[in-house]
């Protein structure tokens, strides 16, 4: 079956984030959701949904249930129950409501740096003691980003409770390795830490099972099948007691996931892996062409993401590198994420999501700047 990725959809029609952000002459390829059409099994469930004509308080279905036991099944070989499975609406607010849970206020909540930025600002929210450390660089260009467990054990204090982790990692790409996850595992249990790895990819209840009195792993089809605006995510949690409290920690704060959201999830995770498989593949595509753009760029480099649609660039010995996200935005006029909004300054991160035309036009932008 052929799906249409080539498409360039006018998204300023509707107000939306990444588009209005910026002028109408700037190239947005900076906030990670993706400008193709979404799945058509998704709109066609989308289009039945809307004609029942009755939006009332939605709950989550048997079938999406047992749907998301079979994905997960499928796809990383891990078999979860049914009723381990708490559905809120967004991945940021789970990661908000775990830290609430499981420490009290002033005790440490502890995540790795770069990250996607919302994890920097969840304990300045709930009232804990923020705490970071460092993942160790790549050690030449192409190698990939590593997780340091002695700088990670060195940032464990007596008052650190929750450790929170992204996997795949954003924004760096990395699938981290069994090896890591093991030692990630190890280092929770010693230190008796609340371990909450958002947006999965080798699942640490699937490797490490021994860790379930103490995981919370956070996922949603929102970034995979581009239904990011539908607010549908699932917390999956196998230890009772640690699901009860994170349900009253829940309690009166977030609303049900909206019904559409539901729907779309669904029709996401049953119906959308031939279309996820052709979305790879232009991914594929794209992330070559970013490469051959970087290679052209002196003082440029990146590692090659191992997960996502996104590119985390290293612009500190580039032209540009005193304030490469604003250099880029005046003088190409492509607006990408600035690498301090993620604990790494003189980098950025770029998103190659969208249609190929689109995404030619901003590299030879950017050549414009960096090919010198």
């Amino acid at each position: 079956m052929n799906f249409d990725f080539a498409t360039h959809i006018d998204r300023r029609q509707h107000p939306t984030k990444k588009w209005q952000q910026y002028d109408e002459d700037v190239l947005p390829l900076w906030v990670a959701d993706m400008d193709f059409r979404s799945p058509p099994a998704v709109l066609e469930a989308l289009a039945q949904r809307v004609e029942h004509g009755v939006f009332g308080y939605g709950d989550v279905s048997e079938e999406l249930r047992h749907t998301l036991c079979q994905w997960s099944r499928h796809h990383y070989d891990w078999s979860i129950d049914a009723d381990w499975q708490y559905w809120v609406p967004g991945v940021v607010p789970a990661l908000h409501l775990a830290a609430m849970a499981f420490s009290e206020p002033g005790q440490g909540v502890l995540t790795a740096t770069p990250i996607y930025p919302p994890f920097l600002s969840v304990a300045k929210h709930v009232g804990r003691e923020s705490q970071t450390f460092e993942l160790a660089e790549p050690n030449a260009p192409g190698e990939p980003w590593q997780l340091d467990l002695a700088a990670l054990e060195a940032a464990i204090r007596p008052n650190t409770r929750v450790l929170l982790w992204c996997h795949p990692h954003n924004p760096t790409g990395r699938v981290w390795s069994a090896e890591e996850l093991r030692g990630l595992a190890e280092l929770a249990e010693r230190h008796d830490l609340i371990l909450d790895p958002a947006q999965p990819h080798r699942p640490l209840g699937r490797l490490c099972p021994e860790l379930a009195s103490r995981l919370i792993t956070l996922w949603a089809p929102s970034k995979t099948f581009n239904i990011a605006g539908l607010s549908s995510a699932c917390a999956i949690i196998a230890d009772g007691d640690l699901r009860r409290r994170f349900k009253a920690a829940a309690g009166g704060l977030l609303p049900g996931v909206n019904v559409l959201g539901l729907s779309a999830s669904q029709a996401a995770y049953a119906a959308c892996e031939t279309w996820r498989q052709a979305l790879l593949h232009e991914l594929r595509g794209n992330l070559a062409r970013v490469e051959a753009h970087v290679a052209r760029w002196p003082g440029v480099s990146m590692t090659r993401p191992e997960a996502t649609y996104l590119a985390w660039l290293d612009l500190r010995r580039s032209p540009v590198a005193d304030d490469p996200q604003q250099r880029l935005l005046g003088e190409a006029r492509v607006a990408l994420s600035d690498g301090a909004d993620f604990g790494w300054p003189g980098f950025v991160r770029l998103n190659f999501g969208m249609p190929r035309t689109w995404l030619e036009e901003a590299l030879i932008r950017l050549d414009g700047v960096l090919a010198h």
